[in-house]
């Protein structure tokens, strides 16, 4: 099985480095391939030319700005980055580096330089959805509002969400961790009033989200949002004197997925800051944090984050961003 995936890998990725001599040769409307050399790179392929890196991304490209810019980094010239989606989110994001890159939008065989895109428009959770916030928090857990939709979370997992329904337009209020989980919670728990569901949620989720507690889906997943209502509860531990929530500079579409969570709040020098809480090594934190410190509109950016997940890469974006990245260590 393994010889077998590798043989895909190794044909998916001689295909991609054909496609992207290919798009760079018609791109500069040449006869026959540039002289260059095909790069290996693990989220697509690489052609380095005499003056020029181009990286083709293969698939989603949202978060791919960091891990390009940490490996073109060694060839010291202008970068040319390819991809087929989020091209205007990855211009904004690659405009708040002090790096030479440039930014296209694949479609078929052509590429245009893509048009920055602007950040997410603030949305309002509407009267109906914030109804359920004190059913919500007295039920023990904490209501939250994250581009305008509205979800309970115990110590920074999401236990329920308001919703929707697609059928009769009704606002309720849906138990569990993901679409999924709270789909099921229904046909099992449909009887159960929802504050009653609410406790049981919580009473079962809350020893696995305490210090010291043994490894459990419920404390593998949503680590950094943990992080950060801990750092609400004591912003001093990242060098806040207050915090709060904040909505991300994209929409979270997985539960179940570890991405970065924001809060926004004044430093010990009352400086109004975006804070970033990571958990695990991701070479793309710095692009998400600048990205939201600009949508925020706040002049720096604190990255909290475990120290063994700081590697070198990550401290050199840091220092090529034009947004001022502070790392605070979280314990």
């Amino acid at each position: 099985m393994t010889d077998v995936n590798s043989a895909d890998l190794d044909r998916r990725s001689r295909l991609l480095s054909i496609k992207l001599r290919s798009l760079v040769r018609e791109h500069l409307a040449l006869a026959s391939d540039p002289d260059g050399t095909n790069e290996s790179f693990a989220l697509g392929a690489g052609f380095l030319t005499a003056d020029a890196m181009w990286i083709l991304i293969d698939g989603e490209a949202s978060r791919s700005l960091g891990p390009v810019l940490a490996w073109t980094s060694q060839f010291e010239r202008h970068v040319n980055l390819l991809v087929e989606n989020n091209a205007g989110l990855l211009a904004r994001r690659a405009s708040f580096f002090d790096v030479d890159i440039t930014v296209w939008h694949v479609d078929d065989r052509t590429i245009t330089r893509a048009i920055t895109e602007p950040h997410l428009v603030s949305v309002a959770a509407t009267d109906s959805h914030l109804s359920f916030v004190d059913i919500i928090e007295s039920s023990g857990a904490d209501a939250l509002v994250e581009h305008g939709v509205v979800v309970g979370e115990v110590r920074g997992l999401e236990m329920c969400r308001v919703v929707d329904d697609v059928t009769t337009g009704d606002v309720r209020l849906e138990v569990g961790m993901g679409r999924h989980d709270r789909e099921a919670f229904t046909m099992i728990h449909g009887e159960l009033p929802t504050a009653q569901a609410m406790r049981q949620v919580i009473d079962a989720v809350l020893p696995h989200r305490t210090e010291g507690a043994d490894s459990h889906p419920f404390n593998q997943f949503g680590v950094e949002r943990l992080s950060r209502w801990k750092a609400i509860k004591d912003p001093s531990s990242i060098g806040f004197s207050t915090l709060a929530p904040a909505d991300p500079p994209v929409l979270r579409t997985n539960v179940k997925d570890s991405v970065p969570c924001v809060a926004i709040g004044l430093t010990g020098a009352k400086r109004l800051s975006t804070a970033v809480f990571v958990h695990g090594v991701d070479l793309d934190c710095v692009s998400f944090a600048v990205d939201a410190a600009s949508r925020l509109g706040t002049q720096d950016v604190t990255i909290a984050v475990r120290r063994r997940d700081v590697i070198a890469s990550i401290e050199r974006l840091a220092n090529m961003a034009s947004i001022q990245v502070r790392l605070a260590y979280l314990a």
